[in-house]
């Protein structure tokens, strides 16, 4: 009996052992995985500092520890620049879209941002593109589309995918554009092609979409480049803005109306507020059409209109500014004249203060200041155009 009872004491001093032994080992392990969360917390990379922005608002840049930069943008997308030689890490932010730097073999599909590569002398990081040759206006570009050394792979709602492979793209910079061809950013993500969707058009300030180069200056290693350039179009246009409060005040600011006509009569205009409509302020003049009332609510800059209500709205504008970024613009007044006989009763017509744009006013968007500065003197009355065309 004694041995039978020394014997359950000793199996019960066993299982208690036992026991004793799973929980240390359990909280050993819970003792691991904290640490091991602390670990991963303490493998964030601290915030350095912020990309300084005066105008933007659609995207902001932070810096980490170690060379990664985050980026958020407006539609509410996060990106991580992971650096090289460095693994890909969340910065603490959920799912974010990683970048491998350097971006040595970026698909353009956003015309836009072309002109801002070319700016920073970076057209070798674009290894292809969404737009023919032929519909640049930048001759550099055109070069670097017809040698081969940036290939046109197809529309971006259809792009040749062998020929971005083909290429080793890292990165696509679409437009908000393919948000109407979902399947085609699919396609790209399901080749290991992450997608950047820009959107400078959604500045409503035009140094705001010009403070995008800081954003590709990032992704082409030239961001001391494109801060340096945006800093000298700050002074220039403060220059002008300081030219412009010495000179004496008129009766009234010259009225600018910005337009187009479509094949079926209508006017297309800006939207009061719209970009446009603050570089003629920046000029120094007043947009025709800023008591336009506008009831779509959407984010279009622009709006049809009848020809009856441009009339009204437009007849006393000392100057017409007709943008050929759709149509090729116009050659003549006779050209606008073949639009509409009405145009014969306007004020500027009959003054001949008539001017047309071409594509170049709106591919070469690192040259903002630059067309400001063209309207400043189209409303002074001097200087001679790049950008715009006086009609005769």
């Amino acid at each position: 009996m004694k041995k039978f009872l020394s014997l359950i004491c000793v199996l019960f001093l066993l299982t208690g052992c036992v026991a004793q032994s799973d929980i240390g080992n359990a909280q050993n392990n819970q003792a691991d995985n904290f640490n091991t969360s602390e670990n991963a917390e303490a493998r964030i990379p601290q915030k350095t500092g912020s990309l300084e922005l005066l105008y933007a608002e659609q995207f902001s840049a932070d810096f980490y520890e170690g060379g990664y930069v985050h980026i958020f943008v407006g539609d509410g997308s996060n990106y991580v620049l992971v650096p090289q030689d460095k693994e890909e890490n969340t910065l603490g932010f959920e799912s974010p879209i990683y970048i491998k730097m350097p971006c040595e073999r970026i698909y353009l599909a956003a015309s836009s941002a072309m002109d801002l590569f070319l700016q920073l002398d970076s057209l070798d990081n674009i290894a292809a593109c969404s737009t023919k040759s032929s519909d640049y206006a930048m001759e550099a570009v055109r070069d670097a589309i017809d040698t081969g050394k940036i290939e046109y792979v197809g529309k971006y709602n259809a792009p040749d995918y062998e020929a971005l492979l083909r290429n080793n793209c890292g990165i696509a910079i679409e437009s908000t554009m393919i948000g109407h061809t979902p399947k085609t950013k699919e396609q790209l993500e399901a080749l290991g092609i992450p997608v950047f969707v820009e959107r400078s058009s959604y500045e409503t300030d035009p140094l705001g979409r010009l403070e995008w180069i800081k954003l590709y200056g990032l992704l082409a290693g030239k961001a001391s480049e494109a801060n340096t350039f945006y800093d000298e179009q700050i002074e220039r246009l403060e220059r002008l803005q300081d030219e412009k409060a010495a000179e004496p005040e008129g009766d009234s600011k010259v009225k600018v109306a910005f337009f187009s006509v479509t094949s079926s009569g209508y006017i297309t205009v800006r939207k009061p507020g719209d970009y446009i409509c603050k570089m003629i302020e920046m000029a120094g003049g007043e947009y025709a059409l800023d008591d336009l009332l506008v009831e779509e609510d959407n984010a279009l800059s622009t709006i049809n209109i009848g020809m009856e209500d441009f009339y009204r709205e437009a007849v006393d504008a000392d100057i017409l500014i007709y943008n050929g970024s759709i149509d090729g613009g116009i050659n003549s007044l006779n050209d606008l004249l073949s639009k509409s006989e009405l145009f014969m009763d306007f004020k500027a017509v009959k003054n001949s203060k008539v001017w047309s744009t071409g594509l170049n006013m709106f591919q070469e968007s690192s040259k903002t200041v630059d067309v400001i500065c063209e309207m400043a003197d189209v409303i002074s009355g001097s200087g001679e155009q790049h950008y715009l065309k006086h009609l005769d």
